[in-house]
């Protein structure tokens, strides 16, 4: 694990706007963010990148600020009120630049975590720079975060599943490399290491989206490939109903179904892992376990509330991956 020895990023400020919400934010997540037997100098480490991957994600959905609200996509706007479509649109668009022009100066701003004095402004860049120093942190993760939220605010919509693992190369397969570079782990470029992270990430975020799908409407997006959707007879109209209608049951299972297999593909990457680093890795690989679990019991009902994962049964999982691993 590196035997690595520099001091961990200072704590938020108690009681701050910015804690509470990032620590609400990490209490919602499928996943154990940082396990709490994890020695507290790694938890640390991993909160600080968390809390940038967050951050960008925030900005990105328009909620880092409680003062903005995301308007009413056009496409959920009445189609009778002419004059309220196109305020809606105007709404969305000025919004969406808001957004875009926030992401640069963001990311203008993670460069100066690693070009050095007088770094950046951010307090949450700032606490990620002893994390950058300690764990040899490379910047092109975090910039390709930032590249898919920007992706975010002008694709809304994919037409296959292939395009759909584009995007997650963007928004998903960084943060696992993060975590394996906290650890210090061996997971050179396209390593099988790293291959098999990139696997458990991708279907995180494919379940997420699955939870999501009616929030991300309301956001304008729609991550259910439009080829998947037209060979199971789904229309973005039934994305709007008050319950979840059957094709679109059968469309959400299928995914799901993919991401379970993306996860058992990324699985044998505990029994290349050492130490802290496979239990944490196991805590995230049990979390995309017991968010397809919540999805399965709730029979894909995705329009009426995002079905939520239940902490006993990433627990379970927890135990059963790491069992599975030492064998």
């Amino acid at each position: 694990m590196g035997g690595r020895r520099a001091g961990a990023p200072p704590a938020p400020a108690a009681g701050s706007a910015t804690e509470a919400r990032l620590r609400d934010a990490e209490r919602s997540e499928n996943f154990p963010v940082a396990l709490r037997v994890l020695p507290a100098r790694t938890r640390a480490h991993l909160r600080a990148v968390y809390d940038v991957v967050r951050a960008i994600d925030d900005i990105g959905d328009g909620d880092d600020d409680p003062g903005r609200r995301v308007g009413t996509h056009p496409d959920r706007a009445d189609p009778d009120r002419t004059d309220t479509n196109r305020t809606a649109t105007n709404r969305t668009d000025t919004e969406r630049a808001d957004r875009t022009a926030r992401l640069h100066a963001f990311c203008a701003d993670l460069r100066r975590v690693w070009d050095g004095p007088p770094g950046p402004v951010d307090p949450v860049l700032q606490r990620l720079v002893p994390t950058v120093r300690a764990c040899g942190l490379a910047r092109e993760p975090f910039e390709r975060l930032v590249a898919a939220n920007l992706a975010d605010q002008h694709v809304t919509r994919y037409r296959t599943w292939d395009d759909l693992l584009g995007y997650c190369v963007l928004s998903a397969e960084p943060i696992g490399r993060m975590v394996l570079a906290v650890f210090g782990a061996d997971a050179p470029d396209g390593s099988l290491v790293q291959r098999r992270s990139d696997r458990i990430c991708t279907a995180l975020q494919v379940l997420e989206h699955c939870q999501d799908v009616a929030e991300d409407l309301g956001r304008g997006r729609v991550y259910l490939p439009a080829e998947d959707m037209a060979a199971f007879g789904v229309t973005e109209a039934d994305l709007t109903a008050p319950h979840t209608p059957t094709t679109v049951r059968a469309l959400v299972a299928r995914e799901t179904e993919r991401a379970s297999a993306l996860l058992d593909e990324g699985a044998p990457l505990l029994g290349q892992l050492h130490g802290w680093a496979r239990l944490a890795v196991a805590g995230y690989l049990a979390g995309g376990r017991g968010a397809a679990d919540a999805l399965r019991r709730s029979r894909f009902d995705v329009l009426a509330g995002s079905p939520r994962t239940r902490r006993r049964d990433v627990a379970h999982h927890l135990v059963r991956e790491l069992a599975r691993s030492a064998v």
